[in-house]
């Protein structure tokens, strides 16, 4: 089966969503399929080997932002629109990328939506030439906000199109009106063009299958997998009682929310010698959210007990869980999914979430930790210390946590499921085994 899925990249910083297309390809790749995925807008930046390395970069951040602001750039040469899409400029770009006002980008991501419709109605053509070349059975779109490309895609190239769901609609939210609403009924209207869709757990399923009109029978659940080599857990337990953090250092992810209560447990002095070890993507937009962060931790005495590890590559990652007692990761939103609790749990580290979005489901399938009220601090540290403090319980949750992930969070089960999937979609064989929603 030949696929190529394509999938947004950052340019400058590590994207889950990034790591778990590419880690999906890479397993089809090792189920015999003829698989790739293929960068837009930005380069990827992976911290495994990329499947999309050598591959050219579709609808080019830079184009895209010209072609939105002026009619001019919509209608020149394509040896131009390629001096644009030199990874070189990209990434000088991505550094630009938190400069973008609301407005511009409700502007841009209805532009998106609409297609063939839209100001990079030329960005669109350029793809489709080269996928007619590739002639591809199965075409994945990473996320939702791609539903532009569906109908251009299935009227050329006659291709089956899956796409996944991976978050988007806190982005979507987020718009000013009138592009929120505008975004919204687009995406509900070309959501009709999908063979099918794939939400990475149950919680966002019925979320999304609600938000975008999808009829169940087109909706179905993948857990997202992991590629295991290398995350064991540590021969033995860190030196101190160490709390961890590890996804982007932003609001959203809600580490003002892990900081307060890390305070808070250090000021009770319940737990001695506490630490906390925060690792993950970080931005230049992010850094004044950093500084205000570590004015709290200074103001509070605590500076000197915490560490921050930005941007760290994939074998940094794993000595920094290894070197856990308990991860959080309080997110301030619905959370999709949580990559990093299969990460934690998969070293052997127990986990500490709000009671929110798929975290629930992720704890109840996998035995691996404990919920928390949402958005409270003092709830986070109650748990946290109580963690802390029973060594036997967290053992016992690492432990069926790891056990958890081995069975049916990797790459590998991940991507027979999405095999499956695409098979039945583009008509190769029955479609049996894969789960779908009610």
């Amino acid at each position: 089966m030949r696929l190529v899925h394509l999938t947004p990249g950052t340019g400058n910083f590590f994207c889950g969503s990034c790591l778990r297309d590419n880690a999906l390809v890479t397993a089809l790749r090792r189920l015999g399929h003829d698989a790739l995925m293929l960068p837009m807008y930005l380069p990827h930046v992976v911290d495994e080997n990329s499947t999309a390395a050598g591959e050219p970069i579709f609808f080019g951040g830079i184009n895209v932002y010209l072609q939105q602001k002026s009619a001019f750039f919509r209608n020149t040469p394509r040896w131009l629109d390629k001096f644009f899409d030199s990874s070189a400029l990209l990434r000088a770009a991505a550094q630009k990328a938190g400069m973008t006002t609301p407005e511009e980008l409700g502007e841009l991501t209805l532009s998106m939506l609409r297609g063939e419709h839209g100001h990079q109605a030329k960005e669109l053509e350029k793809l489709i030439d080269w996928l007619r070349d590739q002639r591809p059975d199965v075409v994945c779109l990473s996320n939702s906000m791609l539903l532009g490309l569906v109908r251009r895609i299935r009227a050329e190239l006659g291709a089956t199109v899956i796409c996944s769901l991976q978050g988007e609609d806190s982005f979507l939210d987020s718009l000013p009106e009138p592009y929120r609403a505008q975004c919204w009924n687009t995406a509900r209207e070309r959501a009709n063009d999908v063979s099918f869709f794939v939400a990475p757990s149950h919680f966002y399923a019925d979320f999304m299958r609600e938000r975008l009109a999808v009829a169940p029978g087109k909706m179905h659940v993948i857990h997202n997998g992991i590629d295991l080599d290398g995350f064991t857990p540590a021969s033995q337990p860190p030196d101190a009682p160490t709390i961890g953090f590890l996804s982007r250092m932003c609001a959203q992810k809600g580490l003002h929310t892990l900081v307060d209560a890390f305070i808070g447990l250090k000021k009770r002095g319940r737990v001695p010698g506490a630490r906390l070890r925060v690792a993950g993507s970080r931005t230049p937009a992010d850094l004044p959210y950093m500084d205000e962060l570590h004015g709290r931790l200074e103001t509070s005495g605590f500076a000197g007990d915490a560490e921050f590890l930005p941007n760290v590559t994939r074998t940094e990652k794993i000595a920094f869980l290894q070197s856990l007692s308990v991860l959080s990761t309080p997110t301030c939103y619905e959370e999709a999914f949580g990559l990093f609790v299969i990460e934690s749990l998969a070293c052997g580290v127990p986990v500490v979430e709000p009671r929110r979005g798929a975290f629930p489901e992720l704890i109840d399938l996998t035995g691996g930790g404990v919920l928390c009220e949402p958005d409270d601090a003092g709830s986070l540290a109650d748990t946290l210390e109580a963690l802390l403090l029973d060594h036997e319980r967290a053992r016992a949750l690492a432990m069926r946590g790891r056990n958890a992930v081995l069975k049916r969070f990797t790459s590998e089960a991940m991507a027979r499921e999405f095999a499956q999937l695409c098979e039945a979609a583009a008509g190769s064989r029955t479609f049996a085994t894969t789960t779908q929603t009610s």
